[in-house]
């Protein structure tokens, strides 16, 4: 069995990108610092790298319980001190009495600067705050080209990692019966929806599976996957518990509040 067998066919080229990376310190015997990975890559990173070689892997992200996270692949000689990640962290000013900034807001106009998704980690927004972290290579730029979200003005402000705001989901569970764990069967019944529904979302892209866009409403869900859909929220499969009498799926399900 190769390792390709263990993980889904759309993840193949991560796989791929692990193992370059892997080469990269065996050759040359120095850490290779990747840019951020969402939790799904870095289960991958983390489950290739195991513990039986020359070589280990440690992430960050700029907090502990930060969601999308840089990896560190370095040789055994090496300790690896958070310095080493190249975080930086920016805070965003703007006028809270006359606009409201959405996760989704602040990153479009990121990447609106041409940035690649990965060279940027979490985005902390609350009621009264806006923080995000970044990748420490391009803050620079994002310094110089980082004037408004959207058509709101803002200044950004660069500070320690020690002054980020924590963010802690909450997750309300729910047990589903679902009739396969095919995915427009999961998110119809998790989110109260119609299947016909939902396959028009998957068709319109509006689905994703830990990070990645889904195509197929056929699309197999597992336990600890995360699922995205756009205008409706996020869900975890906390667990597989099984089929009941009429041969259907037990699911406990959780929604992001």
């Amino acid at each position: 069995m190769t390792i390709y067998e263990h993980f889904r066919p759309e993840e193949r080229e991560i796989i791929d990108t692990v193992f370059n990376w892997c080469h990269y310190v065996e050759t040359y015997y120095s850490p290779k610092l990747t840019d951020f990975l969402n939790p799904r890559q870095q289960f991958i990173t983390r489950s290739i790298i195991g513990s039986d070689r020359a070589y280990k892997v440690a992430f960050f992200g700029g907090l502990d319980s930060s969601e999308n996270k840089r990896a560190l692949i370095y040789p055994d000689y090496f300790t690896p001190e958070l310095d080493n990640f190249q975080i930086s962290l920016f805070d965003i000013a703007y006028p809270e009495k006359f606009a409201k900034l959405t996760h989704r807001q602040i990153l479009g106009s990121l990447m609106g600067l041409g940035l690649k998704r990965e060279k940027f980690g979490d985005i902390l927004i609350n009621h009264d705050y806006a923080q995000f972290f970044a990748a420490k290579e391009i803050a620079e730029y994002i310094r110089l080209h980082f004037h408004s979200v959207g058509k709101v003005s803002v200044s950004i402000k660069e500070l320690p990692l020690t002054m980020a705001k924590p963010f802690c989901e909450n997750w309300m569970e729910m047990n589903v019966t679902v009739p396969s764990l095919r995915i427009d069967a999961v998110v119809a019944q998790s989110g109260k929806q119609s299947r016909q529904r939902v396959q028009k979302w998957i068709e319109q892209g509006l689905v994703k599976v830990n990070w990645a866009l889904i195509e197929n409403p056929a699309f197999s869900v597992r336990e600890g996957d995360v699922i995205s859909v756009r205008g409706l929220g996020r869900f975890k499969v906390m667990s597989v518990e099984g089929k009941t009498k009429r041969d259907k799926w037990r699911l406990t399900v959780g929604k992001l509040n």
